[in-house]
């Protein structure tokens, strides 16, 4: 059976309709009331007249013949119920970094032909000042929040609009077609709009395939899945802008689970999140790699919280390193860290768990199904055990295509041999006792002195000195390599450690052509609201500070 987002939820409701669905600051919202509002912004957007429908058969992968709902909106119960709305309306929902400037929002909007844009109200200024420029931009709703700034001019305010609609299911023609779209980071190019049919990323990373490997085989059988769990509760970490947090959400809503969210929105607040676990018993945590896993390690360590109903951290979309899996565990011994490997392009292909048994590591992969690697040049599927240095992959339930480029769909979805596979360019090694062991992204390679060097490799070399907060790497132009490698460093407050140090410990873990020849120091490694690394600005930092 194929599903579409609407059929799925409205059974999970149906099943569980009084369970908590989302605790977000004052607000408790049940699976019920959840669903209704949801079902009221559908209406709004049908009444608006943007529920028309250019059905799949008659595109190519990458276009789109449905109108675009852009969500630019902190974490809440409105990023969800707009996500679910947009369903319900036959919209289809895309994310939109909300540290973006003006010219990065501006070209999220033309590239994404947005009609609608939900926002919150602390983004009115932003939208006001690029509104006349983004002519196809045709319905605002404001979501309001504490920044006091009042409705734009034709604007709908959220909780007005919605109240005003009935909650009854829109009456259309929903499909297992109807698109979700998934905009990727940038932090090495401009971002680009992945589309993925509903029923390919549903099973894909969204709540179809389970943690047991199970398929849902049938609205029935979802529906008692939901109501057959515990109940459990799960905070979700990062930003829901994010894709792994958008699959975090769903899969627990799937679950039937407790959706938690902390009242800070701008950033990762460890207190509050470890604060609120206590408080309502949760039983998992969402994170996304290092950039959240050091706050979380230092608001562990004051203790003075009783923290034993949580058994899961769940960390997926960036790099978390052995040094951050061992003092998770350390520190709460009952634990798991499950470690997952995936991308805007793939949906979930891969995990690692590891807790006080099984010991860490990282970097290496027990693949789902689906997963594997391919030969450089991309004409044949490489088994385990073979010596080829090739392309992480998945077949089966992959995206349609990037929005609005031909190109670049042609060259990230190959077909070899028949079967189409995304391949979005991390380079890998099947190992022969079945593992992917994953190198890192092609695109932050560093070419030096005729090897190939791949930054997050020496980056997690660097981070095993106990001195380092965080670290990026970057390369830079060199006379006598082509490019040498720089790691750009955040050491804890009051750590004292040399560049000497650093490069003497990262001797350790890697050979010493991948070493940095340089270590410059930064107050603060900036990332995105998600945690990646912004390469882009790890490369500025290590030119500027080249030898002379």
């Amino acid at each position: 059976m194929e599903f579409h987002f609407p059929q799925v939820f409205e059974a999970i409701a149906a099943a569980i309709p009084d369970r908590e669905a989302v605790v977000f600051r004052e607000r408790r919202l049940s699976y019920a009331q959840l669903r209704d509002r949801s079902r009221q912004l559908a209406q709004v957007l049908l009444r608006h007249g943007l529920g028309d429908v250019g059905e799949r058969s008659g595109l190519a992968g990458h276009e789109s013949g449905q109108a675009h709902l852009a969500l630019y909106l902190h974490n809440g119960n409105e990023y969800l119920e707009s996500m679910l709305g947009a369903f319900m309306g036959r919209l289809a929902p895309l994310n939109v970094n909300y540290r973006y400037v003006d010219e990065e929002l501006l070209y999220l909007f033309q590239n994404s032909r947005a009609k609608v844009l939900v926002y919150h109200a602390e983004f009115a200024p932003r939208v006001a000042a690029l509104r006349e420029r983004l002519p196809e931009l045709e319905l605002l709703i404001q979501v309001d929040d504490d920044s006091d700034n009042p409705l734009l001019p034709g604007a709908l305010a959220y909780e007005d609009a919605l109240a005003a609609e009935a909650a009854e299911l829109p009456d259309v023609a929903h499909s297992p077609d109807d698109l979700y779209i998934l905009y990727t980071g940038g932090t090495t190019g401009m971002p680009k709009g992945v589309l993925w049919r509903s029923a390919d990323i549903y099973m894909a990373a969204m709540g179809g395939r389970r943690a047991d490997g199970h398929l849902a085989a049938s609205l029935e059988d979802v529906a008692e899945n939901a109501a057959g769990g515990l109940a459990i509760k799960a905070l979700v970490g990062p930003p829901l802008m994010h894709g792994a947090a958008q699959w975090g959400a769903f899969i627990n809503l799937g679950m039937g689970s407790t959706l938690l969210f902390t009242n800070e929105v701008k950033r990762f607040d460890a207190a509050q999140a470890l604060d609120l676990i206590e408080r309502e018993k949760a039983l998992s945590l969402t994170i996304v790699g290092d950039a959240f896993a050091q706050p979380l390690l230092d608001e562990l360590r004051k203790g003075g919280r009783d923290l034993s109903s949580l058994f899961v951290i769940a960390s997926g979309g960036a790099p978390l390193s052995e040094k951050s899996k061992a003092a998770m565990i350390e520190l709460l011994p009952h634990i798991t860290v499950m470690d997952g490997l995936g991308s805007s392009e793939t949906g979930v292909q891969a995990s690692n768990p590891s807790n006080k048994d099984t010991g860490v590591s990282s970097g290496r992969f027990q693949p789902a199904p689906g997963a594997c690697v391919v030969s450089e040049d991309m004409t044949r599927v490489l088994p385990p055990g073979d010596q080829e240095m090739g392309w992480l992959a998945q077949q089966g339930r992959v995206p349609l295509g990037y929005l609005g480029d031909a190109e670049k769909t042609a060259k990230t979805f190959p077909v070899i041999d028949g079967v189409r596979y995304s391949v979005p360019g991390d380079r890998a090694h099947y190992k022969d006792d079945g593992v992917i062991e994953v190198l890192g992204r092609d695109s932050v390679t560093i070419s030096s002195g005729g090897e190939k060097i791949f930054a997050e490799e020496v980056e997690t070399a660097v981070k095993q000195h106990p001195d380092v907060y965080d670290a990026v790497v970057a390369g830079r132009p060199s006379e006598r390599w082509g490019h040498e490698v720089v790691a750009v460093v955040q050491l804890r407050e009051g750590a004292t450690a040399t560049e000497g140090d650093l490069i003497a410990e990262a001797g350790k873990h890697v050979a010493r052509y991948k070493l940095p020849k340089a270590v410059i120091f930064r107050d603060r490694i900036q990332r995105s609201p998600s945690g990646k690394a912004d390469y882009r600005w790890a490369k500025e930092q290590a030119t500027a500070g080249a030898r002379t």
